[in-house]
């Protein structure tokens, strides 16, 4: 069963179509890419998802839902700027989103925090913005969400944190929950991902498995998108 599903979903701002008459079924299980230029709809999708934004037309799902109050409680956001109180210091952070969810696991986010030697003392405030992302990502992914929304996760880490980031990723989620990971560097997160969905212009102009896709046209998902996407 998708646990996350839309039906003909569409999103309009004024007169700016961003999702036109979309139609996505996604399966827990899976690591997987949303992809496209700059305004092709891939962070509107995410705050939908979210219930930060409501559907002009269509619908979409979480587990079966429609987003709201309900899917918070199952659904672990990671927006693409930074979104702490920045007088807080970190441990101060991960307190109040253990207060704040059932399915946070604090051991879990102080050992990440560790072993990316972030002092849980230090002020948010205080840190550099890639140490900010850390943060943050270590946050979301320290839930047992069924499904983890990560907007551009790892724009604004340095290339060497970047595999790290990932392999927290893959090591903290369970396989009946699905991540969703909308990017703009695809190189660097091809290798964790199972399906890659393309948009363009507010459409899906492709959604497949990863491993199928090189299969077939003998291209990495990165070079076939730079095809795709040729200015």
């Amino acid at each position: 069963m998708a646990v996350l599903e839309c039906r003909h979903l569409t999103k309009r701002y004024g007169k700016l179509t961003a999702l036109d008459n979309i139609d996505l079924l996604l399966e827990p299980g899976r690591i997987i890419g949303l992809v496209g230029p700059n305004g092709s709809g891939k962070t509107t999708l995410i705050k939908l998802a979210q219930h930060l934004l409501t559907p002009t037309d269509g619908e979409i799902l979480i587990d079966g839902i429609r987003p709201g109050a309900q899917t918070k409680a199952i659904v672990s956001y990671l927006p693409d700027r930074d979104f702490l109180p920045a007088w807080m210091d970190v441990e101060s952070l991960l307190r109040f989103y253990e207060d704040f969810y059932e399915d946070f696991d604090m051991n879990k986010a102080m050992q990440m925090l560790q072993a990316l030697n972030i002092e849980p003392r230090r002020p948010f405030k205080a840190l550099s913005k890639g140490t900010k992302e850390k943060v943050q990502l270590i946050m979301t992914m320290s839930r047992g969400a069924k499904v983890y929304l990560l907007d551009e996760p790892i724009a604004g880490v340095d290339p060497a944190a970047r595999d790290y980031i990932l392999r927290t990723i893959i090591g903290n989620y369970s396989e009946n929950a699905l991540v969703l990971i909308s990017t703009h560097l695809i190189a660097d997160v091809e290798p964790v991902l199972d399906e890659v969905i393309f948009l363009k212009q507010g459409h899906v102009e492709l959604h497949e498995n990863t491993d199928a896709l090189r299969e077939r046209t003998g291209m990495s998902v990165d070079n076939y998108f730079r095809e795709v996407y040729r200015c």
